[in-house]
């Protein structure tokens, strides 16, 4: 695992999930590889409507901010 995974996956489990925690929402991350971050929204994040807005402005924004490495978070069904 790389210093970037691991980073990706504090960042995820310490401050974006417990922030979609508190509308219902999860995230799982899938894998880091070729700059991409893949992960599942779970839960009320799920098909909603603003889950794209939350994924772009929320997650990818603040992984990107911390991690030069990542260039795009992409959501898996």
């Amino acid at each position: 695992m790389s210093e970037a995974e691991k980073m990706i996956r504090v960042i995820i489990d310490t401050e974006i999930k417990p922030a979609l925690a508190m509308d219902g929402g999860d995230i799982e991350f899938i894998k880091f590889e070729e700059g991409k971050v893949f992960v599942r929204l779970q839960g009320a994040c799920k098909g909603c409507p603003g889950a794209r807005m939350t994924l772009k402005m929320g997650v990818e924004r603040r992984l990107r901010e911390k991690i030069p490495e990542v260039t795009e978070v992409v959501a898996v069904a």
